[in-house]
């Protein structure tokens, strides 16, 4: 294979690679980009790790043949990085490269200490370490990737880039629980949000194909996964979020409940004699989507809908509700609202949740087009007639980029 020998022009400026690492409990993403013209040189996802059925994917750059894949037992994140790593060199962009600039990491919960893209120090590590107990599923894998990645290049600037930073704007009063204050603050309680890097740049995204300022813009983004979060951006700043402590709360997700009474939780330890571990698995697990109708994946759920299947059907109409409740809400919270954009997988891709999210929603400005809400594109596109007061447009996420451009912009000088 003829891989591309781009270390020459990088070697003769300034550095302009930043390799983007998203360690999760039993994977490791990573992305690897040149900041000069935002192009992905090389991509890859490493699966299932610590178990037999371990699998590497990579993409090499354009031109450099299609996707290679490794199988068999990868034991943990830093045999993983290890390996991407190897990957990496055999396309000729190895993290010995002189043109890789940095490390941008996405860690989940920066607390409020961290409200932007931070070069991480062992100080900073710490601190990380602290928010366990809030982020007990995600920053401990994060933490394992920063820790290898400098391990591999101690001599390079590792940037930890927060999901929860761009909601540090949101003002105290939607920001607190109405709850003691003093055990509160003991126990760094309050709603925090998370998705933080796709709602800034969707948000930014929408602004651009409105030909507004971010600043001028107030945006509803549903961003619609397997997790899914709103948020209220009042001229490029988070004023409300969906999520809150941790990534439980808000929209009925994949397989998370979002709202719920918390008396819910009481009255199973109670009466199911359920231990708080086995409610936690139930709400976060065993909850949302595939509680209701067994499916998580928006796709086949539709499918069974159209085929008549009414446990399918309530699961998608409970959905709908909650999201419509979330228009509602922001557009009360906002008071002027120029755009409801939808992402990631289910926002830009199922047009039936939609056009159903918008339907009756006529009294606030909202339609949508059938026609241009059928066709399905990788750009920033209007999905809403020429009449309609507010803008309903899907946008494409990409955090891995946003994650890129903070990072890069931080250790660029």
């Amino acid at each position: 294979m003829t891989t591309p020998n781009t270390d020459n022009a990088a070697a003769a400026g300034k550095p302009s690679r930043v390799l983007v690492l998203n360690s999760g409990s039993s994977s490791v993403k990573y992305q690897l980009l040149d900041m000069d013209d935002r192009s992905r040189l090389a991509s890859g996802l490493v699966e299932r790790i610590g178990e037999e059925t371990s699998r590497l994917v990579h993409t090499p750059p354009a031109g450099g043949g299609g996707p290679r894949e490794r199988a068999g037992r990868i034991a943990d994140h830093d045999e993983a990085l290890r390996a991407a790593a190897e990957e990496l060199a055999a396309d000729g962009l190895g993290l010995d490269s002189p043109g890789l600039a940095a490390i941008g990491h996405r860690v989940v919960h920066g607390g409020l200490r961290f409200t932007a893209p931070t070069v991480i120090t062992d100080d900073v590590l710490k601190e990380i370490e602290r928010l366990v107990p809030v982020a007990p599923l995600h920053n401990p894998a994060n933490i394992t990737g920063i820790r290898t990645a400098r391990a591999l290049r101690p001599d390079l600037p590792q940037v930890a880039v927060f999901d929860t930073a761009f909601h540090t704007t949101m003002p105290e009063y939607a920001a607190r629980y109405a709850i003691d204050v003093e055990t509160a603050d003991a126990h760094r309680i309050r709603r925090y949000g998370f998705h933080g890097t796709s709602h800034a740049y969707v948000s930014r995204k929408a602004a651009e194909l409105l030909g507004k300022e971010p600043a001028d813009v107030n945006v509803i983004v549903l961003h619609l996964g397997n997790g899914a979060s709103a948020s209220a951006v009042a001229g490029g700043r988070c004023v409300e979020t969906s999520m809150g402590l941790t990534p439980l709360e808000g929209l009925v997700m994949g397989t998370r409940s979002g709202d719920i009474d918390p008396a819910v939780t009481f009255h199973l330890k109670r009466v199911a004699g359920m231990s708080a571990d086995e409610i936690d698995v139930l709400l976060n697990k065993k909850s949302g989507l595939v509680g209701l109708c067994g499916d998580n994946d928006m796709r086949e759920i539709r499918r069974r809908v159209d085929e008549g299947d009414e446990r399918a059907a309530l699961a998608f109409d409970i959905y709908v509700h909650r999201l419509k409740k979330y228009i509602g809400a922001y557009s009360a919270v906002l008071g002027r609202v120029d755009a409801v954009v939808f992402t990631a997988g289910v926002g830009e891709n199922s047009a039936p949740v939609r056009e159903a999210a918008i339907a009756g929603l006529e009294e606030l400005g909202l339609a949508v087009d059938a026609d241009l809400n059928a066709v399905r594109s990788g750009v920033p596109r209007l999905i809403s007639p020429d009449y309609a007061r507010v803008a309903v447009a899907v946008v494409p996420t990409d955090e891995e980029l946003e994650i890129a451009n903070q990072t890069f912009a931080l250790v660029d000088n």
